[in-house]
């Protein structure tokens, strides 16, 4: 194992920090950022005592391949949220910009913050793309009525995104975010595949903000009941239910995948979100995104003069998608208790507060 597997770059104790047991090997550093090229950026806002928000940005080919298409696909398992762009992905199975992650409310000025980064980058060219802007609601710690972010954030996390080691936690779209009861947000993880005789990648980003307190399950332990006590969500006056919320994942890979293969990605995350004990609530908005960075240019439109040209693609057969779909549903379910586990106790809006899960509790279960 590495550093990077245990904790984050401010040295925030990660759930294998713990002893949490998973399934499968991830790649290097854990994290979506192991697919080559795919950066990750955040702007985090906290003010006063009723601003905890943000932006994520995650660019599948970085800064330097924004308009350069990838094979996507998306799910949405329960509908009550936004993707935007979800309509071209269905038909062309094309994402050729960043995706963005904000709060409910927030999608408007982030959307068109995509826009005004790719107009600032790429002044000479026609921007014909769709902004992919996912959302997670953050009223409980957020004075999410409130115009808080603005275009200008979006082009920050956009600008600051890197490879490399990410945060995780209460940072970007994830900072005011609860799973389980407990304050979570912003995680991430990874899993390799090897498929005729290469070394792949899989890596998953949530951002997390879905299952009630009864619900939980860690490395295949229900723990619900153990974990009952210290639940301000259940107990006080909130407005919503217990488990509403929603989730958004980002699922990368660096193997050839078509565009309804990495549909079929997307649709495994329900299953990593399922191994962490929800059972998907109406109220909860889980929508997934799955885009393969194999086949560079080959679906981007070729220049006026060889429009008329063939491309050819790579993929991995049908018959040897299992292990890809397996290794998604694996890193999701460690993405989602990172969320958790990184994560410190926080008080928001009207002194509304989300603990932190109990850590030492959680090394006692593993380490027995």
């Amino acid at each position: 194992m590495t550093d990077a597997w245990h904790y984050t770059p401010s040295d925030r104790p990660r759930a294998r920090a713990l002893t949490v047991p998973f399934p499968g090997q991830p790649a290097a550093l854990n994290s979506i950022t192991d697919v080559p090229g795919v950066e990750v950026g955040y702007e985090t806002l906290i003010e006063g005592d009723d601003v905890r928000t943000g932006v994520t940005a995650i660019l599948p080919r970085g800064k330097q391949g924004v308009g350069v298409s990838c094979a996507s696909g998306f799910h949405s398992f329960n509908g009550n949220g936004e993707l935007t762009g979800s309509h071209w992905l269905a038909e062309t199975g094309l994402l050729g910009w960043p995706v963005m992650i904000t709060n409910t409310y927030a999608v408007g000025p982030v959307h068109r913050g995509v826009i005004d980064w790719v107009v600032r980058e790429q002044p000479n060219q026609t921007p014909w793309d769709f902004p992919v802007v996912g959302e997670t609601y953050d009223g409980y710690l957020n004075d999410i009525n409130r115009s808080t972010i603005t275009a200008q954030h979006a082009v920050n996390a956009i600008d600051n995104a890197r490879t490399g080691p990410i945060e995780e936690g209460s940072v970007g779209g994830g900072t005011g975010m609860n799973s389980y009861g407990f304050k979570a947000g912003s995680a991430t993880a990874s899993r390799k595949v090897r498929y005729a005789g290469t070394d792949y990648t899989v890596g998953a980003f949530i951002q997390a903000n879905f299952g009630s307190r009864r619900q939980l399950s860690i490395a295949g332990r229900s723990l619900g009941k153990v974990f009952a006590d210290d639940n301000p969500m259940a107990e006080t006056n909130w407005f919503l239910p217990p488990g509403a919320g929603s989730a958004i994942v980002v699922v990368a890979t660096d193997a050839p995948l078509l565009p309804q293969q990495c549909a079929a990605l997307a649709r495994r995350a329900t299953i990593g979100l399922g191994r962490t004990g929800t059972t998907g609530n109406h109220s909860s908005g889980d929508i997934f995104l799955a885009f393969s960075t194999g086949n560079p240019g080959a679906l981007s439109n070729p220049p006026a003069a060889q429009r008329e040209a063939l491309s050819r693609l790579e993929f991995v057969p049908w018959h040897g998608i299992d292990p890809f779909l397996e290794a998604t549903a694996y890193a999701v379910e460690e993405a989602a208790i990172n969320a958790i586990v990184v994560n410190e106790t926080m008080i928001g809006r009207d002194g509304h507060r989300s603990p932190a899960i109990p850590r030492e509790r959680l090394v006692g279960l593993f380490s027995e």
